[in-house]
Protein backbone atom coordinates (compact mmCIF):
# COMPACT_ATOMS: atom_id res chain seq x y z
CA UNK A 1 0.00 0.00 0.00
CA UNK A 2 2.59 2.93 0.53
CA UNK A 3 4.19 2.13 -2.45
CA UNK A 4 0.99 2.49 -4.30
CA UNK A 5 0.38 5.77 -2.62
CA UNK A 6 4.11 6.74 -3.41
CA UNK A 7 3.77 6.23 -6.79
CA UNK A 8 0.47 8.36 -6.98
CA UNK A 9 2.63 11.04 -5.43
CA UNK A 10 5.13 10.69 -8.46
CA UNK A 11 1.98 10.88 -11.06
CA UNK A 12 1.35 14.25 -9.04
CA UNK A 13 4.78 15.96 -9.71
CA UNK A 14 5.46 14.40 -13.00
CA UNK A 15 2.04 16.98 -13.85
CA UNK A 16 4.73 19.75 -12.73
CA UNK A 17 7.21 19.26 -15.55
CA UNK A 18 4.42 20.21 -18.41
CA UNK A 19 2.78 22.63 -16.39
CA UNK A 20 6.10 24.30 -15.12
CA UNK A 21 7.23 24.09 -19.31
CA UNK A 22 3.66 26.48 -19.80
CA UNK A 23 4.54 28.86 -16.99
CA UNK A 24 7.71 29.38 -17.77
CA UNK A 25 6.62 29.94 -22.04
CA UNK A 26 4.08 32.20 -20.92
CA UNK A 27 6.08 34.33 -18.17
CA UNK A 28 9.26 35.08 -20.83
CA UNK A 29 6.38 36.42 -23.32
CA UNK A 30 4.74 38.73 -20.70
CA UNK A 31 8.76 39.39 -19.21
CA UNK A 32 11.48 39.53 -21.65
CA UNK A 33 13.69 41.35 -19.72
CA UNK A 34 13.13 38.21 -16.89
CA UNK A 35 16.27 35.42 -16.40
CA UNK A 36 15.69 31.91 -15.75
CA UNK A 37 17.49 32.57 -12.50
CA UNK A 38 14.71 35.14 -11.55
CA UNK A 39 11.51 33.09 -12.81
CA UNK A 40 12.70 29.70 -11.36
CA UNK A 41 13.16 31.66 -8.00
CA UNK A 42 9.89 33.05 -8.12
CA UNK A 43 8.27 30.55 -9.22
CA UNK A 44 9.51 27.74 -6.23
CA UNK A 45 8.40 31.16 -3.93
CA UNK A 46 5.70 31.29 -4.71
CA UNK A 47 4.92 27.91 -5.65
CA UNK A 48 5.84 26.57 -2.20
CA UNK A 49 4.59 30.03 -0.45
CA UNK A 50 1.10 28.99 -1.66
CA UNK A 51 1.50 25.37 -0.95
CA UNK A 52 1.86 26.32 3.06
CA UNK A 53 -1.27 28.86 2.81
CA UNK A 54 -3.47 26.00 1.34
CA UNK A 55 -2.10 23.23 3.89
CA UNK A 56 -2.61 25.88 6.96
CA UNK A 57 -6.49 25.23 7.09
CA UNK A 58 -5.62 21.41 7.44
CA UNK A 59 -3.35 21.24 10.11
CA UNK A 60 -4.11 19.99 13.69
CA UNK A 61 -4.55 21.96 16.36
CA UNK A 62 -1.14 23.08 18.05
CA UNK A 63 1.82 24.03 16.87
CA UNK A 64 4.37 21.67 14.73
CA UNK A 65 6.38 20.09 17.63
CA UNK A 66 9.99 20.44 17.89
CA UNK A 67 11.44 17.09 15.87
CA UNK A 68 8.24 18.16 13.07
CA UNK A 69 9.93 21.56 12.88
CA UNK A 70 13.41 20.21 12.83
CA UNK A 71 12.47 17.62 9.86
CA UNK A 72 10.37 20.23 8.00
CA UNK A 73 13.60 22.56 8.22
CA UNK A 74 15.92 19.63 7.00
CA UNK A 75 13.91 19.14 3.73
CA UNK A 76 13.22 22.57 3.32
CA UNK A 77 16.78 23.07 2.96
CA UNK A 78 18.00 19.81 1.15
CA UNK A 79 15.03 20.01 -1.30
CA UNK A 80 15.99 23.99 -1.54
CA UNK A 81 19.12 23.34 -2.16
CA UNK A 82 18.89 20.27 -4.54
CA UNK A 83 16.33 22.29 -6.27
CA UNK A 84 18.43 25.10 -6.85
CA UNK A 85 21.40 23.18 -8.33
CA UNK A 86 19.62 21.22 -10.81
CA UNK A 87 17.83 24.55 -12.27
CA UNK A 88 21.63 26.57 -12.36
CA UNK A 89 23.07 23.21 -13.75
CA UNK A 90 20.52 23.14 -16.79
CA UNK A 91 21.83 26.40 -17.90
CA UNK A 92 24.87 24.67 -18.30
CA UNK A 93 24.13 21.31 -20.13
CA UNK A 94 21.77 19.66 -22.03
CA UNK A 95 18.69 18.61 -20.49
CA UNK A 96 19.12 15.35 -21.46
CA UNK A 97 22.14 14.69 -19.43
CA UNK A 98 20.85 16.91 -16.34
CA UNK A 99 17.58 13.79 -16.44
CA UNK A 100 19.79 11.20 -16.51
CA UNK A 101 22.07 12.71 -14.21
CA UNK A 102 19.38 13.88 -11.39
CA UNK A 103 18.61 9.81 -11.27
CA UNK A 104 22.02 9.40 -9.88
CA UNK A 105 20.02 9.37 -6.13
CA UNK A 106 19.13 5.55 -7.03
CA UNK A 107 22.62 4.78 -6.68
CA UNK A 108 23.81 7.25 -3.69
CA UNK A 109 20.98 5.82 -1.76
CA UNK A 110 22.05 1.76 -1.97
CA UNK A 111 25.95 3.23 -1.46
CA UNK A 112 24.61 5.41 1.87
CA UNK A 113 22.58 2.65 3.07
CA UNK A 114 25.57 -0.08 2.45
CA UNK A 115 27.72 2.28 4.44
CA UNK A 116 25.63 2.42 7.79
CA UNK A 117 24.97 -1.07 8.01
CA UNK A 118 28.27 -2.51 6.87
CA UNK A 119 26.79 -4.85 4.39
CA UNK A 120 26.56 -4.89 0.31
CA UNK A 121 23.51 -4.21 -1.23
CA UNK A 122 21.46 -7.33 -2.18
CA UNK A 123 21.14 -8.65 -5.84
CA UNK A 124 17.68 -7.52 -6.28
CA UNK A 125 18.54 -3.76 -5.25
CA UNK A 126 21.72 -4.01 -7.64
CA UNK A 127 19.50 -5.26 -10.90
CA UNK A 128 16.90 -3.13 -9.60
CA UNK A 129 19.34 -0.05 -10.00
CA UNK A 130 21.01 -0.96 -13.27
CA UNK A 131 17.47 -1.36 -14.52
CA UNK A 132 16.43 2.41 -13.72
CA UNK A 133 19.92 3.82 -14.79
CA UNK A 134 19.39 2.45 -18.02
CA UNK A 135 15.66 3.50 -18.13
CA UNK A 136 16.50 6.98 -17.61
CA UNK A 137 19.53 7.02 -19.71
CA UNK A 138 16.69 5.67 -22.41
CA UNK A 139 14.32 7.77 -21.71
CA UNK A 140 16.54 11.19 -21.76
CA UNK A 141 18.22 10.39 -24.65
CA UNK A 142 21.08 10.20 -22.95
CA UNK A 143 24.64 9.43 -25.38
CA UNK A 144 28.29 7.95 -24.08
CA UNK A 145 29.99 8.79 -27.12
CA UNK A 146 30.74 12.95 -26.04
CA UNK A 147 29.89 13.35 -22.29
CA UNK A 148 31.66 15.75 -20.00
CA UNK A 149 31.87 16.64 -16.82
CA UNK A 150 31.76 20.34 -16.76
CA UNK A 151 29.81 23.54 -13.77
CA UNK A 152 26.26 21.89 -15.72
CA UNK A 153 27.03 18.26 -14.70
CA UNK A 154 29.10 18.52 -11.56
CA UNK A 155 25.88 21.33 -10.21
CA UNK A 156 23.17 18.22 -11.24
CA UNK A 157 25.29 15.47 -9.48
CA UNK A 158 25.40 17.45 -6.41
CA UNK A 159 21.29 17.99 -6.40
CA UNK A 160 21.18 14.28 -6.64
CA UNK A 161 22.59 13.77 -3.44
CA UNK A 162 20.60 16.56 -1.99
CA UNK A 163 17.71 15.10 -3.17
CA UNK A 164 19.05 11.80 -1.53
CA UNK A 165 19.54 13.75 1.95
CA UNK A 166 15.69 14.68 1.92
CA UNK A 167 15.00 11.02 0.90
CA UNK A 168 16.60 9.97 3.85
CA UNK A 169 15.53 12.53 6.43
CA UNK A 170 12.22 10.69 6.00
CA UNK A 171 13.43 7.37 6.69
CA UNK A 172 14.95 8.46 10.28
CA UNK A 173 14.06 6.45 13.15
CA UNK A 174 14.18 9.74 15.15
CA UNK A 175 11.24 11.34 13.21
CA UNK A 176 8.86 8.13 12.80
CA UNK A 177 5.89 9.79 15.57
CA UNK A 178 5.96 12.93 13.45
CA UNK A 179 2.51 13.86 12.13
CA UNK A 180 2.75 14.52 7.80
CA UNK A 181 0.56 17.51 7.62
CA UNK A 182 2.58 19.45 10.03
CA UNK A 183 5.77 18.33 8.36
CA UNK A 184 4.52 19.35 5.09
CA UNK A 185 3.94 22.93 6.13
CA UNK A 186 7.05 23.52 7.67
CA UNK A 187 9.01 22.08 4.40
CA UNK A 188 6.65 24.28 1.88
CA UNK A 189 7.60 27.25 4.09
CA UNK A 190 10.85 26.65 4.68
CA UNK A 191 11.52 26.58 0.48
CA UNK A 192 9.40 29.45 0.25
CA UNK A 193 11.67 31.63 2.37
CA UNK A 194 15.31 29.72 1.06
CA UNK A 195 13.92 31.18 -2.33
CA UNK A 196 12.48 34.38 -1.32
CA UNK A 197 15.67 36.65 -1.11
CA UNK A 198 16.68 35.15 -4.48
CA UNK A 199 13.41 36.42 -6.37
CA UNK A 200 14.37 39.58 -4.57
CA UNK A 201 17.79 40.23 -5.27
CA UNK A 202 17.68 38.73 -9.04
CA UNK A 203 14.26 40.79 -10.03
CA UNK A 204 14.75 43.19 -13.30
CA UNK A 205 13.11 45.65 -11.77
CA UNK A 206 10.70 45.43 -8.63
CA UNK A 207 7.47 45.30 -10.09
CA UNK A 208 8.35 41.62 -11.69
CA UNK A 209 7.79 40.30 -8.54
CA UNK A 210 3.89 41.07 -9.46
CA UNK A 211 4.17 40.94 -13.40
CA UNK A 212 5.13 37.34 -12.69
CA UNK A 213 2.38 36.59 -12.19
CA UNK A 214 -0.10 39.10 -13.32
CA UNK A 215 -2.50 36.96 -15.15
CA UNK A 216 -5.04 33.89 -14.82
CA UNK A 217 -2.57 31.79 -17.11
CA UNK A 218 0.05 32.58 -14.46
CA UNK A 219 -2.23 31.97 -11.76
CA UNK A 220 -3.51 28.97 -12.48
CA UNK A 221 -0.64 27.30 -13.01
CA UNK A 222 0.86 28.07 -9.86
CA UNK A 223 -2.26 27.25 -7.97
CA UNK A 224 -1.96 23.55 -9.28
CA UNK A 225 2.04 23.31 -9.04
CA UNK A 226 0.99 24.53 -5.38
CA UNK A 227 -2.74 22.19 -4.58
CA UNK A 228 -1.19 19.10 -6.63
CA UNK A 229 2.35 18.55 -6.86
CA UNK A 230 3.67 20.76 -3.55
CA UNK A 231 0.83 19.96 -0.91
CA UNK A 232 -0.90 16.68 -2.19
CA UNK A 233 2.50 14.94 -3.43
CA UNK A 234 4.58 15.91 -0.82
CA UNK A 235 1.61 15.28 1.69
CA UNK A 236 1.64 11.22 0.29
CA UNK A 237 5.60 10.93 0.22
CA UNK A 238 6.21 12.57 4.02
CA UNK A 239 2.67 9.96 5.43
CA UNK A 240 3.79 7.15 3.37
CA UNK A 241 8.11 6.92 2.76
CA UNK A 242 8.95 6.32 6.22
CA UNK A 243 6.36 2.57 5.63
CA UNK A 244 9.52 1.69 3.50
CA UNK A 245 13.23 1.64 3.00
CA UNK A 246 15.20 4.93 1.53
CA UNK A 247 16.30 2.88 -0.85
CA UNK A 248 13.08 1.82 -2.40
CA UNK A 249 11.64 4.51 -2.00
CA UNK A 250 14.28 6.62 -4.12
CA UNK A 251 13.92 3.74 -7.22
CA UNK A 252 9.52 4.07 -6.78
CA UNK A 253 10.47 7.97 -7.21
CA UNK A 254 12.29 7.37 -10.41
CA UNK A 255 8.74 6.35 -12.34
CA UNK A 256 7.61 10.37 -12.05
CA UNK A 257 9.61 10.81 -15.68
CA UNK A 258 7.85 8.29 -16.77
CA UNK A 259 4.37 9.89 -15.78
CA UNK A 260 6.13 13.32 -17.31
CA UNK A 261 6.53 11.91 -20.13
CA UNK A 262 3.41 10.39 -21.04
CA UNK A 263 1.42 13.44 -19.79
CA UNK A 264 3.88 15.22 -22.63
CA UNK A 265 1.94 13.60 -25.25
CA UNK A 266 -1.20 15.02 -24.65
CA UNK A 267 -1.63 17.67 -22.16
CA UNK A 268 0.42 20.51 -23.70
CA UNK A 269 -1.78 21.21 -26.30
CA UNK A 270 -4.72 20.47 -24.19
CA UNK A 271 -3.10 23.50 -21.94
CA UNK A 272 -2.38 25.40 -24.84
CA UNK A 273 -5.84 25.59 -25.98
CA UNK A 274 -7.71 26.50 -22.55
CA UNK A 275 -5.10 29.43 -22.14
CA UNK A 276 -3.70 30.21 -25.28
CA UNK A 277 0.26 29.31 -24.12
CA UNK A 278 2.19 28.12 -27.45
CA UNK A 279 2.90 25.08 -26.67
CA UNK A 280 2.90 21.72 -28.64
CA UNK A 281 2.32 17.71 -27.50
CA UNK A 282 5.35 15.39 -27.86
CA UNK A 283 5.29 12.60 -29.61
CA UNK A 284 4.83 8.57 -28.48
CA UNK A 285 8.43 7.40 -29.18
CA UNK A 286 10.17 3.87 -28.99
CA UNK A 287 12.63 5.43 -26.64
CA UNK A 288 9.86 6.18 -23.90
CA UNK A 289 8.18 2.65 -24.67
CA UNK A 290 11.64 0.87 -23.82
CA UNK A 291 12.76 3.51 -21.23
CA UNK A 292 9.62 3.47 -19.02
CA UNK A 293 9.24 -0.66 -19.39
CA UNK A 294 12.99 -0.89 -17.86
CA UNK A 295 11.47 1.34 -15.21
CA UNK A 296 8.32 0.16 -14.17
CA UNK A 297 10.02 -3.99 -14.62
CA UNK A 298 12.39 -2.29 -11.90
CA UNK A 299 9.37 -0.91 -9.32
CA UNK A 300 8.17 -5.02 -9.86
CA UNK A 301 10.86 -6.72 -8.71
CA UNK A 302 11.85 -4.33 -5.67
CA UNK A 303 7.84 -5.27 -4.92
CA UNK A 304 8.07 -8.87 -5.48
CA UNK A 305 8.00 -10.68 -2.15
CA UNK A 306 8.28 -7.43 -0.15
CA UNK A 307 8.25 -7.32 3.43
CA UNK A 308 7.90 -4.68 5.68
CA UNK A 309 10.01 -2.35 6.00
CA UNK A 310 11.91 -1.58 9.76
CA UNK A 311 14.17 1.58 9.74
CA UNK A 312 17.47 -0.07 11.49
CA UNK A 313 20.01 2.69 9.89
CA UNK A 314 21.72 5.14 12.19
CA UNK A 315 19.54 8.68 12.25
CA UNK A 316 20.48 11.13 9.79
CA UNK A 317 20.26 14.87 10.73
Amino acid sequence: MPALFLILACALWGLSFPVLKALHVEQGARLPDADSVFLTAWIQCARFGLGAMLLSPLLPRGKPTRLEWRQGLWLALFGGIGMALQADGLAYTAASTSAFLTQAYCIVLPLVAAVRTKRLPDARVVVAAGLIVAGCAVLSGFSFENPRLGRGELETLLAAVFFSMQILTLENPRYRGNRSRPVTWVMCAGIAVIFLPVSLLSAPAPEALIQAGASWPAFGFVLVLAAACSVGAFLLMNRWQPKIGAVEAGMIYTTEPVFAACYALFLPLWIAGLTGVRYSNEVFTAALLAGGALIVAANVLMQWSHHPHRPTIAPAP
